[in-house]
């Protein structure tokens, strides 16, 4: 089996808040949600500590356990990581750290997944059609927001206005019912995770996906199916370098309005079958139709 992940930042002035680490049977994906750097989180420490400890946690316990679910082994890493900085930062206040996470395990004759938040988990079956798994009930949640600031060129001080208010309005309703369910200091969330198993026989290959990776699917660049032959052909920068291309192409946010600019990517991609899959042509850059 070949396992390979990477990550790389949105900006080379802001620290990376992906966070990706694999072992042969296991692996997880986490998405930190920083924030706008104008809004105070609480903690000292900050998002990319954060997904560091939980990451390695959640890894660890992995590896560790088979005998618990891949749920209590997140909710045991949220405990443990709040216990680490409960005394030093003020965890109640709105912005303090929290991170998508998308963990997967292959423990026997059982691939077992989990899905908390708004990356996304790629599966080839070997049916003509991807199995994708992405937790989107944070799309519902201060849609009148997002849709102000997605009429602004990104980048300017008019569209980071628009997103400050966006994240305030969006953070009001993290962890709450009826809004969306992150990793942050309630470990009661990692039971609102999406969860899931297949027979090991039938998953020829799987990617975790932060949503700065799954923008190559989003901007039209190519198929799921695309995207998954490239990782198999030439690995994560290959993918990296396409999205960052169109990124770049589309600076203001014409074609494709988006929060930022450009976003932390993280990849961590299994082939658990040998693959004879063709390389995609390159992507050009063309309008979204999602």
């Amino acid at each position: 089996m070949l396992v390979r992940f990477a990550t790389r930042p949105g900006s080379e002035d802001r620290p990376n808040e992906d966070f990706v680490g694999a072992f042969p049977d296991c692996a997880v994906l986490l998405d930190g949600a920083g924030g706008p750097s104008e809004l105070p989180s609480g903690c000292a420490h900050g998002t990319s500590w954060y997904v560091r400890q939980l990451g390695a946690r959640c890894l660890a316990g992995m590896e560790a356990d088979y005998g618990r679910s891949l749920s209590e082994i997140l909710a045991s890493a949220i405990s443990d990581v709040t216990d680490l900085h409960r005394d030093t930062c003020d965890l109640a206040a709105p912005g303090t750290p929290s991170s998508v996470v998308v963990m997967v395990r292959l423990g026997g004759k059982e691939f077992e997944y989990l899905v908390l938040g708004d990356s996304t988990l790629a599966i080839d079956t070997g049916d003509a059609e991807i199995v994708t798994v992405s937790d989107r009930r944070i799309d519902g949640v201060a849609e009148a927001e997002y849709r102000q600031m997605e009429a602004l060129p990104t980048g300017t001080p008019g569209h980071q206005a628009a997103r400050i208010e966006f994240v305030v309005k969006q953070r009001l309703a993290r962890n709450q019912p009826g809004g969306y369910w992150i990793a942050s200091t309630d470990p009661g969330a990692a039971g609102q995770a999406i969860t899931g198993s297949l027979p090991v026989g039938t998953v020829r290959q799987t990617a975790l996906l932060s949503d700065g990776v799954t923008r190559y699917v989003e901007f039209g660049l190519g198929t799921w199916n695309d995207l998954l032959a490239i990782l198999a052909a030439d690995g994560p920068d290959a993918v990296f370098n396409a999205v960052r291309a169109a990124e770049e192409a589309d600076a203001e946010g014409v074609t494709w309005p988006r929060a930022k600019r450009c976003d932390d990517v993280g990849v961590v991609h299994f082939a658990t079958q040998r693959l004879d899959l063709a390389r995609p042509e390159p992507a050009g850059v063309r309008r979204s139709s999602v």
